[in-house]
C-alpha cells in the first residue's frame, strides 16, 4: 500500500480529539495526576500484536501533543504500509503523566483506523488482477467519517460520496416513490435538468428489469445492488459502457474476486468500515 494522497486536515482531527478528550478526561486524570511523580519523563513504544496496515499515526501523534506539546512521537511504520506482529510502529517520549492520559484515546483511534486500512487492503489485494476498485460507503461511525475514509485510502481503496450533499444517489427507497418504466425515466431526467453539470448522478437497481429506464435517463453510475454473481454479466452487457458500473452487497473476502472478474468498475463495501475489529496494538512504557 502507499501513503494516501489526501491526508486528514489538522482542524478536522482536532475537532474529533477535542470531543474525545472531553469525554475521556473531563476534569483531569485522577490516576496519572496523583500517582505519577511530578516531572517524571518516560519513553514508550507502540507495537503490533498482529499483522495489518497502518493508518492513523498522524492522529495518534496529534492526540499526544494535544494533551502536552512537549510529547514527541516518531512514526516508524508509515501510513498505508504493512506491518507484522511484533513490529515497532511508533515511539513516544515526554512527560510520563501526559503520555498516560493521552494513551487510550490515541490508541483507540489508531487501532480502529488500522483495522479499516487492513480490511480494505485485503479486498484490494484480492481484486488486483482486475479493473475493479474497492470503495467505502456512508456506513461509518458518526463523527469519525473523515478518519475512517482516510483509513480506506491507506488500505488502497477509494471513497464513495462523502455526504448527502456531495452527489445525487437514488436508492431503492427513493425509487419506490418514483414509479417504473417511463415514469422513472422522466423523474430522473427532471433531476438531471435541475442539477449542476459537475454533480454526478447514481441510481441503485436491484433487478435487471430496472436498468433500461435508468439508462434512458442518462445517469452517470448504476449500482447493481445485491445481484447474484451469475446475474452480473447480463446486467453489464445491457449497460454496455453507457454508465460506470458499481456492485454492492454481499462483498466479502470469499466473494469479492468473483464479483470483480465479471468486469464491474467499482465494488463498494460497508463492511470495511462498519464491521471491523480493532487491530491489536499495545503501548509499552519504560520510565526514563
Amino acid at each position: 500500500m502507499n501513503q494516501p494522497v489526501h491526508p486528514v486536515p489538522t482542524a478536522a482531527i482536532d475537532r474529533i480529539l477535542e470531543f474525545a478528550f472531553a469525554e475521556d478526561n473531563p476534569r483531569g486524570d485522577i490516576t496519572a495526576d496523583t500517582i505519577v511523580p511530578a516531572g517524571a519523563k518516560a519513553t514508550a513504544v507502540v507495537r503490533a500484536r498482529e499483522a495489518g496496515v497502518l493508518a492513523g499515526g498522524t492522529v495518534f501523534a496529534r492526540a499526544m501533543t494535544m494533551i502536552n506539546p512537549e510529547i514527541q512521537v516518531v512514526q516508524v511504520v508509515q501510513e498505508g504500509h504493512q506491518f507484522k506482529a511484533g513490529d515497532k510502529l511508533l515511539t513516544v517520549s515526554g512527560p510520563a503523566a501526559s503520555v498516560l492520559t493521552a494513551e487510550r484515546v490515541a490508541l483507540n483511534l489508531l487501532q480502529r483506523m488500522s483495522a479499516i486500512a487492513t480490511s480494505t487492503g485485503e479486498l484490494v489485494s484480492l481484486v488486483a488482477h482486475t479493473q475493479a476498485r474497492i470503495a467505502d460507503t456512508r456506513k461509518t461511525t458518526p463523527g469519525l467519517r473523515v478518519l475512517e475514509r482516510y483509513a480506506v485510502r491507506c488500505g488502497g481503496g477509494v471513497n464513495h460520496r462523502d455526504n448527502l450533499s456531495e452527489a445525487f444517489m437514488a436508492k431503492d427507497n427513493h425509487l419506490a416513490l418514483l414509479g417504473n418504466g417511463e415514469e422513472l425515466t422522466n423523474a430522473l431526467k427532471s433531476v438531471r435538468a435541475r442539477l449542476g453539470h459537475t454533480t454526478a448522478m447514481e441510481v441503485e437497481v436491484d433487478s435487471i428489469d430496472q436498468i433500461p429506464a435508468v439508462l434512458a435517463a442518462g445517469v452517470d453510475i448504476i449500482m447493481l445492488d445485491n445481484f447474484a454473481v451469475a446475474d452480473l454479466p447480463a446486467a453489464i452487457k445491457l449497460i454496455d459502457g453507457q454508465a460506470t458500473i458499481e456492485a454492492s452487497g454481499n462483498v466479502r473476502a470469499d466473494t469479492v474476486a468473483a464479483i470483480a472478474e465479471t468486469g464491474v468498475d467499482i465494488i463498494s463495501s460497508g463492511a470495511i468500515t462498519h464491521s471491523v475489529q480493532a487491530i491489536d496494538l499495545g503501548l509499552d512504557m519504560v520510565v526514563a
